[in-house]
């Protein structure tokens, strides 16, 4: 059995020159030249393998064929370690019994299982091997350009792993930092397997849920707490991207998907700024980021109109004309497109492995979490901090107007994060009725931008609502107000 740690890079192919130039330009790099690489994988109608958390293949190099599984794994940031089982073959079709008895499920018919087996994709590609000295660790850099086959469905391979042959984990990390800095790239959480099944039909579409209030033991270190938030951060992020990115995903759901990723990114800065954690490289790339995400507001905005149009426009006459006109303006802002330029930005997949070299250095000790409080007196002075900010912005005397709320937004959201990341901590019925107006005034915020939405599409389809839109701006501002003096009488949960 061998175990296989790596870290794989996506990128666009039209870098691939650039990168090649890269790698062999580094320091103790041996480069290996170009293999032609086919590979099968096989899995039984009903998927056994798969529901074992197996993957199967036969993989053909020259006139070499070895049989390989793949036994269940993990994914932490963006680092894959999963056991594999090498068995070097003289055909083409599989043979379980190859592999050892042990690594089988209680229970399992081998027997059965084998008789059940089909080809059910090809990834075939060609490998440019480097290999890599970084001190005293070794590794193996593969450039990857080919295709996934499933009949005449093709999805595209272009992807650049790097695999630990000896040595320190941080070695991977240290090469993929080089790159990430000279060639816009991102993590790459999916593997040639996943993506054939996907290919194949034979997946369960990503879905993701709004984040509420993330696990924590109340016993738990800060070291811990710090490494359960920049994982999850991490994972949640490659999540919405997949699904971002998922050509069969409904494109009404994309302003949404867009703004749950800018939630996440938000929380990974809360969580370093909180532990002290963010550098000047951090702050310009998480800055580099929100800006290229700027089109979410209009989008959800927009979205609002088209799918919630029953509560804002439904009872005027001429309702559908509203729709219809943002309806074409969603379509115009092409919120794929929008994604794809963030992608191709040097600075998305540039912190993104900055990010999980982060992660491994707090994991491994290297990067050291303030310990002078306990969890709770922790949490206690995070929220706190994030409490006085909302009402610094927010003064308790001041009236505001819809002007005023639409520049608070990113303050609110911010302190929001705050209360996900530690509201776990406390009873649920105290902190909820704290956090709930103050979710209600997030929510009234963007209703206020899609008035001001409304406004502009009114225009354009010809339509005098103002006086309309004054009305239930004035109204909504006004229950805002309401909800904010009475949110700012109840007395904080954590205090």
């Amino acid at each position: 059995m061998e175990a296989e740690i790596e870290l794989k890079l996506f990128f666009n192919e039209n870098h691939k020159k650039s990168l090649i130039k890269l790698l062999d330009s580094l320091p103790n790099c041996d480069a290996k030249g170009i293999e032609e690489l086919t590979n099968g994988y096989f899995d039984t109608a009903d998927l056994t393998l798969r529901k074992w958390d197996m993957g199967l293949r036969i993989r053909g190099v020259n006139q070499h064929l070895e049989q390989t599984i793949k036994t269940k794994g993990q994914v932490v940031g963006g680092i894959h370690s999963r056991p594999e089982y090498n068995v070097d073959v003289d055909q083409k079709f599989p043979q379980l019994n190859l592999f050892p008895n042990e690594i089988w499920p209680v229970g399992a018919n081998i027997e059965q299982t084998q008789s059940e087996l089909f080809c059910l994709f090809n990834t075939d590609f060609a490998r440019q091997r480097w290999h890599i000295f970084v001190d005293d660790s070794l590794i193996e850099v593969a450039l990857d350009i080919g295709e996934i086959r499933v009949d005449d469905a093709v999805d595209p391979i272009c992807e650049l792993e790097f695999e630990l042959l000896a040595g320190d984990t941080s070695a991977l990390l240290t090469l993929a930092g080089i790159v990430s800095r000279a060639i816009p790239v991102r993590l790459g959480k999916a593997s040639k397997a996943q993506r054939g099944y996907r290919l194949a039909g034979q997946y369960t579409p990503d879905t993701i849920d709004a984040l509420t209030f993330i696990e924590i033991e109340p016993n738990q270190s800060l070291k811990q707490v710090a490494i359960n938030l920049l994982t999850l951060g991490l994972d949640r992020w490659q999540t919405i991207e997949a699904m971002l990115l998922d050509p069969e995903q409904n494109q009404l759901e994309l302003p949404m998907l867009s703004y749950r990723l800018r939630a996440c990114i938000r929380l990974l800065k809360s969580t370093l700024k909180q532990f002290d954690l963010i550098e000047d490289s951090f702050e310009a790339d998480f800055d580099c980021i929100e800006c290229r995400l700027n089109f979410i507001e209009q989008a959800l905005s927009l979205y609002g109109i088209i799918e919630g149009d029953v509560a804002l426009v439904s009872k005027w006459p001429q309702h559908q004309a509203l729709v219809d006109v943002a309806t074409d303006k969603l379509q115009q802002l092409d919120v794929v497109e929008q994604v794809e330029q963030l992608l191709n930005d040097i600075c998305y997949g540039r912190l993104q492995v900055h990010l999980v070299d982060l992660l491994t250095q707090v994991t491994d000790g290297q990067v050291s979490i303030n310990k002078e409080l306990d969890l709770r007196h922790f949490a206690n002075k995070m929220q706190e901090n994030s409490w006085q900010r909302i009402i610094d912005v927010m003064p308790r005397d001041n009236e505001l107007s819809s002007s005023d709320y639409l520049s608070v937004a990113k303050a609110l959201d911010d302190s929001i994060f705050v209360g996900v990341a530690y509201g776990g901590l406390y009873p649920e019925k105290s902190r909820d009725q704290f956090r709930a107006p103050w979710q209600d005034l997030a929510l009234g915020i963007r209703t206020l931008a899609a008035y001001r939405q409304l406004k502009e599409i009114s225009e354009i389809a010809y339509l005098d609502i103002s006086a309309w839109l004054e009305n239930k701006e004035q109204s909504l501002v006004q229950a805002m107000e309401f909800s904010r003096r009475s949110a700012l009488q109840n007395e904080p949960y954590w205090r």
